[in-house]
């Protein structure tokens, strides 16, 4: 197999051949069709998550094959499988015995802490694995793994409001917008200062209004989701919201909250954030996506072009999502 691996936090993304894994009892052996590139790869890429494990390969947007599996193992040789971030939870802290299990206390997290998908080839567990429908593109797939289970996490802690901010109009957001348009939901799409190219792409994914983080909508929002990582973000949208809205931070790594006036919160405002995702997420965003339907718009990379990937994620220049395809 093939593996794009991070040998150091900070460094680029090196080339490496190693043997074929073998999956152990449980798991399986997924022969990688595609890989969505996402912002938590750049966090562990940049050393912004702590402790990962190293050498790791990145990626946890995974579409592939089931090549080979292990004992206890029900999937069968050549069905399609999605492999998504939380790739093993262990069934038994408090949290998995509350259906939390995306607070589980001892997790793994595919491509932070075991290797994920930039590679031809994966290993994981069985039972973590989303079944796919054979006839989906897993160009168009890929993103769903995460922006997508994300985004639809963070817009059922957002409420049921018919009027949602979304912070950041990266792959997160252009999935999640089209189901709030499709739920009959007004969308207000909030994108760096200044790109105009964004905000377009924001108005023609159905926003009813798109302008810098630096603005403020024309109307009171019921709540608003937080896909960039910019910690100033958090008082802008409590400034937007109604009173008794959310703000739901969606990102695994944000940049510091600074301080702000109490009013910002008074009234019933409210801050919370979406950790992982459960599989009981996942089995609802991937048998609504299609009701929807949702289209992602994507740009795929070859695996030997994952930095470039990175490099394009990092600095903005993407629209939707970055795919490698192996």
């Amino acid at each position: 197999m093939r593996a794009m691996v991070l040998r150091r936090v900070g460094e680029r993304l090196a080339m490496e051949e190693r043997p074929d894994p073998k999956p152990g009892r449980g798991q399986i052996r997924v022969r990688v069709e595609a890989c969505g590139v996402c912002r938590t790869d750049l966090h562990v890429v940049d050393g912004e998550l702590p402790d990962p494990k190293l050498p790791i390969v990145p990626g946890h947007e995974i579409v592939g094959r089931v090549e080979a599996a292990g004992d206890g193992v029900n999937l069968k040789l050549g069905s399609r499988v999605g492999v998504p971030w939380l790739g093993h939870a262990c069934g038994h802290c408090p949290y998995c015995l509350s259906a939390r299990e995306n607070l589980c206390d001892t997790p793994l997290f595919t491509g932070y802490t075991r290797d994920g998908g930039f590679a031809t080839h994966t290993i994981a567990d069985a039972a973590f694995a989303f079944p796919l429908d054979e006839a989906i593109d897993p160009v168009a797939e890929a993103p769903l793994l995460c922006a997508g289970l994300i985004g639809w996490r963070s817009l059922k802690a957002a409420g049921d409001g018919g009027a949602i901010g979304i912070y950041g109009f990266g792959a997160a957001a252009h999935i999640i917008a089209q189901v709030c348009r499709w739920q009959g939901r007004r969308v207000f799409g909030f994108t760096r200062p200044g790109d105009a190219e964004a905000q377009k792409f924001a108005r023609s994914l159905g926003a009813v209004w798109a302008g810098g983080s630096d603005e403020r909508p024309p109307a009171l929002l019921d709540a608003a989701i937080l896909f960039a990582p910019v910690g100033a973000l958090v008082p802008a949208a409590l400034a937007a919201v109604r009173k008794g809205g959310r703000v739901v931070c969606g990102g695994i790594h944000m940049s510091d909250i600074p301080s702000f006036p109490y009013r910002l919160l008074w009234e019933e405002r409210s801050v919370a954030s979406v950790a992982n995702l459960t599989r009981a997420d996942g089995r609802e965003f991937l048998a609504l996506a299609p009701r929807v339907p949702v289209r992602t718009t994507t740009t795929p990379y070859p695996l030997d072009k994952a930095n470039e990937a990175l490099d394009d994620l990092r600095s903005g220049r993407l629209e939707g999502a970055a795919v490698l395809v192996p």
